[in-house]
């Protein structure tokens, strides 16, 4: 390659030797809305790094949870009780409105960030997002009353639930194989420090006593919006969005810029040759409406669509988001004395066990981790529903081995439940139907985040149902389900292409997949070559059968 420098392609082959130093690169700056010139990477083009809008999805998420709670919001939009206490308080009802609403928003977000992905592409789709956010953030801002916070909460909604749905289908529509994983688990990261920034801003605004306490915490948000905007005006336009819409010339040019290579490189054209013929296949079936995410066929459509679903639903059902909606007021009636420090513990902890799951999503892989993710979790959650309903609010001790299994169990969540789901979400489905697919999966998610936040006050709240920690028997149970799921319904995808998840899922099932991805590596199949394909499986079936023979002569003998 001219100058020297290291090509790393979108489907994993390589020009030179792969560097682990350009996947570090790309992965850190993912997490924070940047792009980089590497002299790691070709000398002579810079290497546009695929990067995140989680910082302002979890800002949003994150800095309802101490506004609620300051003293001057609670005056501003609440009512004084009991009456010339000088304390203040919000209903139970405008509660679950405001935290929830937001995610009414995100749930048609998602939904219209199909149709803005197929006409404007996932890049400009972005920049738009951030404008319906914007619009969102400025009506809270300038809000004094519910109607209008509430309004405004919506539109804010609506931008993130459309960002949450492009970013990480830009990132593993442009990311090379190898490092995938790890890029669009900055998707993740990047979220749980979005949720971070919050917690300290608010822990450094609640005690004012005017309209600065909320309104600078919402404002911050412009700026998280204006660096995702500008940073996707550099980026190209993912080069299978290109194909799609028979955009070959310029779909090698931006797989070019994103490889460092000429766009005639044989790189390019092996992984555009790839992308086409799986693009030709797909169509051959089906054309892309929404009716064709539910077909039954030899693409398992139908079963790739609802592992989606259900996959965000079950992530949002491990409970993470009751702490961090509701972390701030459980640790309070909990007997906490400064539950702002412990909701900025909790992020804290939450960003730092984000950063392991960056080297064990492409090691370890997917379905392993889901596995150990959820089983952690249901032991960590029925330990503090158990600690939670056998001590005292004044029991000290008692409390702070509550706060600790509440640590261990987001630690569990964040190196493997936070990143993966979305990374799964991203890759499982077929380029003809990509954008509507993932659209419907992170809408469930929303969905799920939506129903989880209004029914949760009604679910603690002394006056209702009163459960306080008893809730984590629901969710320590839900963590059962997330096992059972993942064991039936996630394959192994780590280290294999796009194109070759599509092979994997045609051939073999969920359980039975980690032998038949080792063999598509091991023989380097690519879509094109259907010879290989058809070799592979038969391999795989007969050393199943093999296996198979050789347990029943043994339960003859």
């Amino acid at each position: 390659m001219p100058g020297g420098g290291v090509a790393v392609t979108a489907s994993g082959m390589e020009g030179g030797k792969k560097s682990s130093i350009v996947g570090i690169l790309m992965a850190s700056f993912a997490a924070f809305g940047t792009f980089s010139s590497s002299p790691f990477l070709d000398v002579q083009s810079p290497n546009d790094v695929p990067f995140s809008g989680g910082i302002l999805f979890g800002y949003d998420t994150g800095v309802i949870s101490g506004i609620k709670e300051m003293n001057f919001w609670l005056k501003t939009f609440g009512y004084e009780s009991p009456a010339g206490s000088g304390t203040y308080t919000i209903s139970t009802a405008n509660e679950s409105l405001i935290v929830s609403i937001l995610s009414l928003g995100t749930f048609f977000g998602a939904l219209f960030a199909a149709p803005m992905a197929d006409t404007l592409g996932r890049r400009m789709g972005i920049v738009a997002a951030n404008l319906v956010f914007c619009a969102g953030v400025a009506m809270q801002t300038a809000a004094t009353a519910v109607p209008l916070f509430v309004a405004g909460r919506v539109f804010a909604g609506l931008g993130v639930g459309m960002v949450s749905c492009l970013v990480p289908m830009y990132q593993a529509e442009a990311s090379p194989k190898w490092i995938r994983g790890a890029v669009v688990s900055c998707y993740q990261w990047a979220i749980t420090i979005g949720l971070l920034l919050a917690a300290c801003v608010n822990q450094g605004t609640k005690d004012r006593n005017d309209y600065g306490s909320y309104r600078i915490p919402i404002a911050i948000q412009f700026a998280w919006a204006g660096i995702l905007s500008a940073g996707m005006l550099y980026l190209p336009e993912s080069p299978r969005y290109l194909v799609k819409r028979h955009r070959d010339a310029d779909a090698a040019r931006a797989l070019g810029r994103l490889m460092s290579v000429p766009p005639d490189h044989q790189d390019v054209q092996m992984e555009l040759e790839d992308v086409k013929a799986n693009l030709r296949m797909e169509e051959e079936v089906g054309q892309s409406s929404y009716v064709d995410c539910f077909k039954m066929g030899p693409n398992k459509i139908l079963f790739r669509t609802l592992t989606g679903i259900f996959l965000q639903a079950w992530q949002q059902l491990t409970g993470i988001n009751f702490i961090f909606y509701y972390g701030t007021t459980f640790f309070k009636n909990s007997g906490i004395s400064n539950p702002f420090l412990i909701t900025i513990a909790t992020n804290v902890v939450n960003v730092c066990m984000t950063i392991p799951a960056f080297w064990a999503v492409d090691h370890v892989g997917r379905r392993r981790l889901l596995l150990i993710g959820a089983a952690g979790m249901l032991v960590c959650e029925y330990l503090v529903a158990i600690i939670g309903v056998t001590i005292s609010v004044s029991n000290q001790a008692g409390q702070k081995v509550l706060v600790a299994f509440v640590c261990i169990y987001i630690a569990f969540f964040a190196s493997t439940w936070g990143p993966i789901a979305w990374v799964v979400t991203s890759e499982i489905y077929p380029l003809a139907i990509r954008a509507k697919a993932m659209s419907m999966s992170t809408a469930s998610n929303w969905l799920w985040n939506f129903g989880i936040g209004y029914a949760t006050p009604y679910i603690v709240n002394p006056e209702y149902g009163n459960l306080g920690p008893k809730v984590f028997f629901v969710w320590g149970s839900t963590c059962v389900g997330c096992l059972v799921f993942t064991y039936f319904c996630i394959p192994e995808t780590k280290g294999l292409s796009l194109e070759q998840i599509d092979i994997l899922y045609q051939n073999t099932t969920p359980v039975k997949s980690v032998a038949y991805r080792d063999q598509l590596i091991a023989h380097n199949v690519h879509a094109a070559d259907e010879d290989a394909i058809a070799r592979v499986t038969t391999e795989v079936r007969m050393a199943e059968k093999g296996e198979k023979g050789e347990a029943h002569n043994e339960e003859k003998v």
